[in-house]
């Protein structure tokens, strides 16, 4: 069993990133810019936030963080969502979800200009990626086709099973790991809380890429001896051991499913990391004009 290390594929990530902006610098022009929007004070969003301002300073990005109150209207938020877009020195900007309840995300997400749109969402950039046309790639889905590759993890006409259709992770990762692509070229299987013989299904599976967000799903008995297993799930679990008083489990049941695997993602430290890695991806992108030229 290998354990693939996403803090450690990151972090080299990183470091190629920072290499090409300093280069991008010494020619005279300026670093990236990425901003975050971030409502209210909702714990796991202040990390989130925090460790992506964290990975700009470490590429060598300019980042800025624009706060509101949860009680902030959505019009006001639109506005600096047009602010955002309109400012030139802004290369991608991402809206830190969930929203206050009274805010329409979809509205919030469609309202991003899709050439700053880093992490993904707007539908023209779903839309251009499920058609294998340049596009700002959901962070997560694109995290893990890159520990794929970086694993030399083969997925051509290996049989895949998703858990789960969410926006964000499952149906974009079905989608990519179906176009004619490396990784990708694969038979792919999804799988969601109406689906029958979820334990059958995977045990034929090649590759489960769990992003259920239901802690301990998968179970040694749904996994095939020599299976590739990718736990997306970052659930907080209470833990009076820990002074946060939680610890993050994924959806997979680890110490259980890891003897009969090739290959696993730990949580913390596989996905994760390099969700936000992604992004930093995204952003220089998009400061280089790669998927929308400069118009």
């Amino acid at each position: 069993m290998t354990l693939i290390d996403g803090r450690q594929t990151s972090s080299q990530i990183k470091s190629e990133i920072a290499a090409r902006v300093a280069d991008i610098v010494a020619t005279g022009k300026r670093a990236p810019h990425l901003a975050a929007i971030l409502v209210g004070h909702d714990g796991g969003s202040e990390t989130y936030v925090a460790a992506k301002v964290k990975a700009c300073a470490e590429c060598g990005f300019k980042s800025s963080l624009i706060r509101f109150e949860d009680d902030v209207t959505e019009q006001r938020l639109l506005e600096e969502i047009q602010r955002l877009n309109a400012d030139s020195d802004v290369d991608g900007f991402i809206v830190q979800l969930p929203l206050p309840r009274h805010i329409s995300e979809q509205k919030v997400i469609e309202a991003i200009d899709p050439r700053k749109d880093v992490d993904g969402f707007h539908p023209v950039n779903v839309g251009r990626s499920s058609i294998g046309l340049p596009a700002f790639v959901s962070a997560t889905p694109a995290g893990i086709l890159t520990l794929l590759s970086r694993y030399d993890i083969d997925t051509k006409g290996k049989e895949v099973v998703v858990l789960g259709r969410s926006n964000i992770v499952g149906k974009p990762m079905a989608s990519l790991l179906m176009q004619k692509a490396n990784p990708g070229n694969a038979t792919v299987t999804v799988c969601h809380s109406a689906t029958k013989g979820i334990a059958e299904i995977c045990r034929r599976a090649d590759i489960i890429i769990a992003a259920l967000g239901v802690p301990g799903f998968v179970t040694a008995d749904m996994v095939k001896p020599g299976a590739v297993v990718i736990d997306v799930g970052t659930t907080r679990v209470p833990d009076s051991t820990r002074k946060s008083g939680f610890r993050l489990r994924g959806d997979v049941d680890f110490d259980a499913v890891a003897p009969n695997c090739s290959y696993i993602t730990p949580v913390p430290g596989g996905v994760g990391p390099m969700t936000i890695v992604s992004l930093m991806q995204n952003t220089l992108l998009a400061a280089c004009g790669d998927i929308y030229p400069a118009v």
